[in-house]
């Protein structure tokens, strides 16, 4: 890289003294950027090709989802990162323009610099020279202004950066500078990955031997996990390694996609045969490990044989020392561990975080749905009469098969285990199909059941509500569970987006982790679930997004109070809507609201799932399973509640009306002060805009107090306590003020239209211009042809907000 030398950046200085006065502060933030910042940088080394990114995205915009209707929020975006390599970040520069005082940029760029992994050196700069906050500092000056040539050198940063990690050692920091994978297309890990990999990195440089990585579902972990093993790899501090999953379709996905790149170099374990000729291995948990000793193929490996070990979903046994899954570890034990979940477990019995320490990194949920890589999702509560209060039957109540039932409650845990309710079936499987009719039919679609037999009754059912569909094409709804072969045939394409069929999927463990459906809509939950681990797990088969295949947010539909667990402190993304119906109402929420596991045999095949996970009825004293089976019983949807979610997405417990006017008070204290910003504001929509942002649910609001108020009135009404007007009130007086009578006759009955418009629709399609190219607007011509009839653009917009004005007055 070629460097300026001083006399250029001096004479560069010199220019900037002869500008003339006020001259920056007529620059836009791009000219600021353009003209003194990028120069300043790159006078002080920084390679402008591999060293500095602009306008770099951070985040996607959260997908916010209306009804039926989505839109991204704004993305985030860094004006400037500074690497000390590609992907290995060191700081970061917030650029305003010069009408900005030199540390305006200073709480975002700090707020970027925590969001890329805590970057140690944080810059602010209006292009008069920089405010320079160093993270690296305890004590003393944090921060410290710099001329425009003071900008600190690449080596000066990269020196401080390793010493601030405790790289002191040159193969440290060798180690944490090597290069990432790139196919050359362009590809670059996200901002959430580049920290995950990077700290691991910087932890095994400094020694560290057991490394937990918490990433939610969905956010890839598996090319997180390559990128890991890449730089290791090529550095040679770590020459051989074995990944290990507990999933056929995990290990066959991982070979084939993301470890692509390691070619030859890889090999897969199976039919317990040891190929020592390796480096890169991937195996099961079972294909190396039996309950014989001569199956414990991993002995045929010496103990230092591997020098790496990560074990993709750690939270399903590797971390209880009871597991045999264990064995592996302690054998392998002089190797670097590397646990990877999406939900680390923490029982009385199983401990992540005792095994493999504190997660050097976690990226939840929530944050994947905050940044718009997760997909958001709502929730709709069925409410069944008999799981509400329980059944008992009556005296001498015989089931289907002439057994006598025992008389006693029976209550929800119990259904389709203990006791099999015909007509609750047929209840449920009508009410995902009335939801399917209401949204697409054909959206990809996964039923968690309580075991393989409920699984079967539940495709039975459904079949017979949708027999015109069946009648077309049979696997349109399938049973995909660990005993049968036909329907475990098909996952392949239930998650394949190009294949039509199959659209159901009845399952009960099956498909709770591995499944990687991008296009999967709607998660039914006809399962008792305690446990937060396969919570997260199953709502994880939903969290992906896919825009090709219109795949923004999906649904879920909870028969048995799975979704209570959103309560629970150790749940980290709550939805966005809840919605709960009542007796025949439609199961699809009303635009009104904003809002298996499976074992494998020792070889890598797939086998049945325990039976004693799905038919654990009560035992007699033959030691025979009792499962009553009822088909006379009615069940019935019951009316409960609607419950609203606030913006943070946690569940309001107040009135909706207390909970608004709380929100709105926040942002303006008393009436005049909201008058004041009503009043003055260019386009009301921007008010309305940031009144939700803080929370307030519109939706929500006008199905509460009346959809005929206008915004204004909801808020003067609710948070102030003022006497609402109708819009068509509001609309009325601005008639009888004979407001129109200073335009001519076109323009006259152009506003008058718009009034209709607005006592119909609202003040938001009041503001927008595309209402002129719908009836009966367009009558009166094209969009330019009637604002000509106001002298032209400004006359038009001078005339909307003169109506404006005197609505609201």
């Amino acid at each position: 890289m070629s460097h300026i030398d001083k006399a250029e950046l001096s004479s560069s200085s010199a220019q900037t003294k002869l500008m003339p006065r006020g001259y920056k502060k007529n620059l836009s933030e791009t000219d600021i950027r353009t003209k003194f910042i990028t120069p300043a940088i790159t006078l002080a080394g920084w390679d402008i090709q591999t060293q500095i990114r602009e306008e770099v995205a951070i985040t996607n915009g959260k997908i916010l989802v209306r009804g039926k209707k989505h839109k991204r929020g704004k993305p985030k975006f860094a004006d400037y990162i500074l690497y000390h390599k590609p992907n290995i970040p060191i700081a970061v520069v917030e650029a305003k323009d010069n009408n900005h005082a030199l540390g305006d940029g200073m709480q975002q760029a700090l707020n970027y610099s925590e969001m890329h992994g805590d970057l140690p050196f944080v810059f602010s700069s209006n292009g008069d020279g920089f405010l320079f906050h160093d993270r690296t500092v305890t004590e003393g000056q944090i921060e410290t202004e710099l001329t425009l040539n003071e900008f600190p050198s690449p080596d000066e940063l990269w020196q401080r950066y390793c010493d601030h990690k405790g790289l002191k050692e040159e193969p440290a920091q060798v180690l944490v500078a090597q290069d990432y994978y790139s196919d050359g297309s362009g590809k670059a890990p996200r901002y959430y990955q580049v920290n995950a990999i990077n700290r691991t990195i910087e932890a095994i440089a400094r020694g560290q031997d057991r490394i937990l990585l918490v990433m939610a579902t969905g956010t890839g972990k598996t090319y997180t996990a390559f990128q890991i093993i890449w730089r290791l790899w090529k550095s040679r501090t770590k020459k051989r390694i074995l990944f290990l999953a507990d999933r056929n379709i995990l290990v066959d996905q991982t070979k084939s996609n993301d470890f692509k790149p390691f070619g030859s170099a890889m090999t897969k374990i199976q039919k317990r045969q040891a190929d020592k000729s390796y480096e890169i291995y991937l195996s099961l948990y079972q294909a190396v490990t039996g309950t014989e000793e001569a199956q414990n193929i991993y002995k045929q490996f010496s103990p230092d044989f591997f020098d790496l070990i990560v074990i993709d979903e750690c939270h399903r046994g590797s971390a209880a020392e009871a597991s045999a899954w264990h064995e592996i570890l302690d054998y392998f034990s002089a190797a670097t561990h590397i646990g990877m979940t999406a939900t680390p477990k923490e029982t009385k019995d199983v401990s992540n975080i005792h095994y493999f320490g504190e997660p050097v990194y976690s990226y939840t949920l929530k944050q994947g749905i905050e940044d718009g890589f997760l997909a958001p999702y709502k929730v709709v509560r069925m409410e069944l009469d008999k799981d509400l209060f329980g059944y008992r039957p009556e005296k001498g109540k015989k089931d289907k098969y002439g057994q006598e039932v025992e008389d006693r409650v029976y209550n929800q845990k119990e259904f389709d285990k203990t006791l099999i309710l015909g007509q609750r079936t047929q209840l449920v499987a009508r009410q995902i199909t009335r939801f399917l009719k209401g949204t697409n039919r054909f959206d990809k679609t996964i039923i968690f059941c309580e075991n393989i037999d409920h699984a079967e009754r539940m495709r039975q059912a459904l079949v017979n509500e949708n027999a015109d569909l069946v009648s077309q094409n049979t696997k349109y709804i399938m049973r995909i569970t660990g005993d049968e072969q036909e329907g475990k045939a098909e996952l392949d394409n239930f998650i394949d987006p190009q294949s039509k069929y199959p659209v159901i999927a009845c399952t009960s463990k099956l498909m709770t982790t591995g499944v990687d459906a991008q296009t999967c809509k709607l998660i039914v939950l006809d399962q008792s679930i305690k446990s937060m681990t396969e919570f997260k797990q199953i709502v994880g088969r939903g969290t992906r997004i896919n825009e090709a295949y219109g795949k923004f947010y999906f649904t879920i539909i909870d028969f048995k109070k799975a979704t209570e667990l959103f309560a629970d402190p150790d749940f980290d993304g709550e939805p966005v809507q809840i919605y709960t119906p009542g007796p025949g109402e439609d199961p699809v929420p009303p635009e009104d609201f904003d809002e298996e596991h499976l074992g494998h045999s020792l070889d890598g095949d797939e086998v049945n799932e325990d039976p004693g996970d799905w038919d654990d009825a009560e035992e007699d004293g033959a030691g025979k399973r009792i499962k009553y089976v009822i088909n006379d019983v009615p069940v019935h949807v019951i009316a409960e509640r609607v419950q609203y979610l606030d913006a943070n997405g946690k569940l309001i417990t107040e009135s909706l009306k207390d909970y608004t006017r709380n929100s709105v008070t926040k942002t303006y204290s008393s009436l005049d002060q909201f008058l004041k910003s009503w009043t003055s504001a260019g386009k009301k929509k921007l008010i309305l805009e940031e009144l939700e942002n803080q929370g307030v649910l519109w939706e929500a609001l006008y199905e509460e107090v009346g959809r005929e108020l206008d915004p204004f009135d909801l808020i003067c009404h609710v948070a102030y306590g003022q006497p609402p007007l109708t819009r068509k009130e509001r609309a009325e007086k601005v008639r009888k003020r004979n407001y129109f009578a200073k335009y001519e006759d076109n323009a006259r009955l152009v506003l008058d239209a718009l009034l209709e418009k607005y006592a119909d629709q609202g003040i938001e399609n009041l503001e927008e211009n595309s209402i002129l190219k719908v009836p009966p607007l367009n009558e009166f011509g094209t969009p330019m042809e009637i604002v000509r009839l106001f002298g032209g653009k400004s006359g038009y917009e001078a005339a909307i907000q003169e109506l404006e004005m005197a609505l609201y007055t």
